[in-house]
């Protein structure tokens, strides 16, 4: 009953953090400075100076070292730290027993249960034929349909199980299914998806990570990225040494995006000699929780064709649109709708994941990319670059298949899977709204209605105490904030800096994965 009750946001009224009594509080200075500042190595400074160590972190990629991934960043750090300490009996300062993470969308982490249907699949695929589809007690353990698919799955694996590696691609009928998925999502002839084209992933992430790395080629490369954004692109264009052009996405408009704000973004990135190549969309929205409408998704497509640019769409939350008079309408989709597809005349690149929507099988790290008008010989070097990692893994590549691939009307696990799924669905749609809710009711609060996606993103006007402290400590604000409700409430959030904001917003991501119970 902890998640964002009026007590834990009072904790914005205590915060105006009046100097005088600063030293009394939860955040004292020699707490913050314990808890945010630069720890020292282990290793002595007479070694650590010396020149005994080859790689240390003057020696390193600086780009590495200056790279920051929010979502996994030092107020996590601070609550695995409390964690283990509550696990051990050693935290008895803290009015609570356990930690809420509400940092990531890993749904299974904090109780969504797995669809029977996928991991009976998974179970018989893993298993030795003779201790599975070929014993002959299987169909007393598991479904008919499960059984005879798991057969088949086994015979694209061509028969080597899934302890083998694959096609760097993925499986030639694992890719065929996922055409097939994106055909019948979209309306599309058969033939309009091509087997050659699709991508086998560790999850979306290592997808996105090819891509970029292929897109960087220098300094003076540029990408456009959602501010907000999902921390994953920033960091990676940091690490590759590129440069992040923020496009900034109207929040008093439900977080939508005007082509005046794009067109204003690649202007003044073109004046600073930056050559942008590329423009990534997050639909449905990380951390806003927005979807865009039909409209809005052709003008984008036009957007990156009229300018050249390459258009990474990242549509993992596909399955996530919570609000009745939306739908999901993919790039893909839009650039066919536009004809550009048809002409050519549009370079795109779509992800997809089992890490989210009714799966959540974060742990698999399942999923795929599909490449639309890109070169045929810079497709040859994203696959050299997805065979130097051999292939992506092979549960997860199953996952994939039957995400794209379920159980079809008239098989004997539909109606489970279906109602399995719907549950999950109906659930988080109810979260969605008692978290966006809540925070609305809250004096200094404001978070825009969430359409999809697994998180809300509220803003929360901070006292000016609060503010000069921070900035006194060098800590953004809302990082401050993130640091007290974790150690007043247990609820571990993400900071909304670690997703780029507008000049003077502050506020915080939060997942609404945890049960109905805890959120209430």
């Amino acid at each position: 009953m902890r998640m964002y009750n009026q007590n834990v946001i009072a904790l914005v009224a205590a915060f105006s953090l009046s100097i005088a009594s600063v030293e009394g509080s939860t955040l004292s200075l020699g707490k913050v400075k314990k808890v945010f500042g630069r720890r020292k190595n282990a290793i002595p400074e007479e070694i650590f100076g010396s020149g005994k160590k080859r790689l240390t972190e003057e020696t390193m990629s600086q780009n590495l070292r200056t790279m920051e991934y929010a979502v996994r960043g030092m107020v996590v750090i601070k609550a695995d730290e409390i964690n283990a300490k509550l696990k051990k009996g050693e935290a008895d300062q803290y009015p609570f027993d356990h930690i809420v993470y509400t940092n990531i969308g890993n749904p299974h982490s904090v109780g969504q249960n797995a669809l029977t249907w996928p991991r009976q699949v998974l179970a018989l695929v893993d298993l030795p034929d003779e201790m599975g589809v070929d014993n002959p007690h299987v169909s007393e353990m598991f479904p008919a349909d499960a059984i005879a698919r798991a057969r088949i799955i086994k015979s694209g694996l061509d028969s080597h199980g899934s302890g083998a590696y694959t096609h760097s691609q993925g499986p030639l009928m694992f890719r065929d299914e996922i055409c097939r998925f994106i055909e019948e999502r979209d309306g599309l002839e058969e033939g309009d998806a091509d087997p050659t084209c699709i991508f086998m992933t560790n999850g979306a992430s290592s997808g996105i990570g090819m891509i970029l790395n292929v897109l960087i080629a220098d300094s003076s490369c540029g990408v456009m990225i959602p501010i907000p954004q999902y921390p994953i692109y920033s960091a990676s264009i940091d690490s590759l040494g590129g440069n992040k052009v923020g496009y900034y996405l109207d929040e008093d408009g439900g977080w939508g995006m005007q082509i005046e704000e794009l067109e204003r973004s690649l202007a003044d990135a073109k004046k600073k000699g930056i050559k942008v190549n590329s423009f990534v969309l997050i639909n449905p929205g990380n951390p806003t929780g927005q979807v865009l409408k039909r409209e809005s998704i052709q003008d984008i497509v036009k957007f990156c064709s009229k300018h050249g640019l390459l258009l990474l769409a990242d549509e993992v939350y596909q399955e996530n649109v919570y609000d009745d008079d939306l739908e999901f309408y993919s790039c893909k989709k839009a650039a066919h709708d536009t004809g550009l597809a048809q002409s050519d005349a549009i370079e795109l690149v779509s992800f997809h994941s089992t890490s989210k929507g009714l799966l959540g099988e974060c742990g698999r790290r399942g999923g795929y990319m599909e490449l639309v008008g890109i070169d045929p010989k810079v497709r040859d070097q994203i696959y050299k670059l997805a065979s130097s990692g051999l292939c992506s893994n092979v549960p997860g590549q199953v996952m994939t298949s039957v995400m794209v691939n379920g159980p079809k009307e008239g098989d004997v696990s539909y109606v489970m899977h279906e109602s399995e799924k719907e549950s999950i669905f109906n659930s988080l749609k109810k979260r969605a709204k008692i978290v966006s809710d809540g925070f609305n009711d809250i004096p200094g609060f404001s978070c825009q209605p969430v359409q999809g996606a697994m998180y809300c993103f509220p803003s929360v006007q901070m006292p000016q105490g609060a503010i000069d402290y921070a900035k006194e400590n060098g800590i953004a604000p809302d990082t401050l904030y993130a640091v007290s409700l974790l150690e007043n409430e247990g609820i571990c959030v993400v900071p909304a800096a670690g997703f780029g904001q507008e000049e003077g917003r502050f506020g915080f991501r939060t997942t609404f994965l945890p049960s109905e119970e805890e959120m209430v």
